[in-house]
């Protein structure tokens, strides 16, 4: 069966997506493998993401990031990713949007 893409999938499919790669994550961590651990948290970031909704993250908003140490400040979005300045840095930056915390 071929892979689908986290934007083919349903809210359901995303869920059961994310609830497999949890377990996978768990798996490598306590097996000590740590790079494929990273791994599988990038992929589940990147699946929550197709959980939300663009359309909630604003232009010109600041967010708090998820690691509640640094702040984002989008200038603008494309598709399932804010672009702008983290902690008032002046290098533009690119965060999944689930990394962002709604308001």
């Amino acid at each position: 069966m071929d892979e689908k893409r986290f934007s083919e999938m349903t809210t359901y499919e995303l869920q059961t997506e994310i609830q497999r790669i949890n377990e996978k994550a768990k798996k490598a961590e306590q097996l000590g493998m740590m790079n494929e651990f990273a791994v599988y948290e990038r992929k589940m970031i990147m699946a929550k993401a197709y959980l939300l909704d663009p359309a909630d993250f604003k232009p010109g908003e600041l967010y708090s990031l998820t690691d509640d140490e640094s702040t984002f400040q989008i200038s603008y979005m494309n598709g399932r990713f804010a672009w702008g300045y983290r902690n008032n840095e002046t290098s533009l930056d690119a965060v999944p949007i689930s990394l962002l915390k709604q308001k």
